[in-house]
Parts: C-alpha cells; sequence; structure tokens
C-alpha cells in the first residue's frame, strides 16, 4: 500500500452523551480529544448523541402511533369524507 494516502485506522473510544455508556471499536473518525480507559490505555474520544444503549427502538420505549389513545382512529374519522368515494 502506498503510504500517506490511507486514513488512520484506530481504536477509538465512543461514548454516550445521555447515559455516558462506553464501547471501543476501530474507527477512522476523526477527533480531537482523548480519554483514558480503566485499562491505561489513552484512546480518542468520540462522543455520541444516541446509541444502541439508549434509543427508544432498541430498549423498548418505543410508543407505537396507534397506540397513543386513538390518534390516527381520530385522524381517519374527522377525514373520511375527504376519502376517494366510488
Amino acid at each position: 500500500m502506498k503510504d500517506g494516502i490511507h486514513p488512520s485506522y484506530r481504536d477509538v473510544c465512543f461514548v454516550d452523551l445521555s447515559n455516558g455508556f462506553k464501547f471501543v471499536t476501530r474507527s477512522c473518525a476523526q477527533t480531537r480529544e482523548t480519554v483514558k480507559m480503566d485499562d491505561g490505555r489513552e484512546l480518542p474520544l468520540f462522543k455520541l448523541e444516541t446509541t444502541s444503549e439508549s434509543h427508544p427502538f432498541y430498549t423498548g420505549t418505543q410508543k407505537s402511533v396507534d397506540s397513543l389513545g386513538g390518534r390516527v382512529e381520530k385522524f381517519r374519522n374527522k377525514f373520511a369524507h375527504l376519502s376517494a368515494k366510488k
């Protein structure tokens, strides 16, 4: 491989800002901050707004639109007269 044309592929610590969950994986993500890990390594730090640990879809706290007080049914009833009649 040619030198100097490939991005730096290294271990990076990703942290979820909503709950503090950290995980380490290899990435090319550019960062300016570093973090000291429990095992003594100092790794680049990449901050995330949400991860699978905090996203409602993965945590099981996501609400279905159909179960939010019958909103969909209310909408259908309100605008039923505007639907195509045959």
